[in-house]
């Protein structure tokens, strides 16, 4: 004797499980149609809760992910544009900025400075984030550049600094 189903006996157990549900399906909706049919006024509570406890939970559920990455939204309109002044504004006091396989750690004046000159080398076009991921207080985006007919792999940390993110580390690489 096997201790393995026979192929038979999985269709005669599926085939069952799926009347069952069928069933219970059935038994239950008779059941909810038949209390609100008898009172309209159960019905009308049940859906505006219903609808009420679905808007709620998905605008928390949508602003928690919308304000988990927002910081990247100025961040990468400045980038975009090539406004290493207002970028700077993101800069944490000390940073490391890697440009084309140049790493400096640069004070905030100092890497508004590099990024400046980069600027001024390669005119922006676009930027888009390609990624994003997150780990405790720190976050972190991937996005691709489009400056001077070339196209740069931009990556940037941001860490959390007495309740505001500032940008930790900032790379741009060629890619084409």
């Amino acid at each position: 004797m096997s201790v393995f189903p026979t192929v038979s006996s999985v269709i005669f157990i599926s085939a069952n499980l799926m009347k069952m549900s069928l069933l219970f399906k059935k038994i239950v909706l008779e059941s909810w149609l038949g209390i609100c049919n008898k009172n309209p006024f159960i019905m009308k509570v049940f859906v505006r809760i219903f609808t009420v406890l679905s808007v709620l939970l998905s605008c928390v559920n949508g602003k928690a992910a919308a304000d988990s990455y927002d910081v990247f939204v100025p961040i990468a309109k400045y980038l975009g544009r090539g406004d290493a002044e207002r970028l700077s504004a993101w800069f944490d006091d000390n940073l490391e900025i890697t440009i084309m396989s140049t790493t400096n750690d640069s004070s905030k004046n100092q890497a508004k400075q590099i990024l400046k000159a980069f600027f001024d080398n390669h005119n922006p076009r676009s930027f888009e984030i390609g990624h994003t991921a997150s780990r405790s207080n720190s976050k972190y985006a991937l996005g691709f550049l489009n400056a001077g007919g070339e196209v740069f792999e931009v990556t940037i940390f941001v860490s959390d600094c007495g309740g505001r993110y500032k940008i930790q580390q900032l790379k741009i690489d060629r890619i084409r």
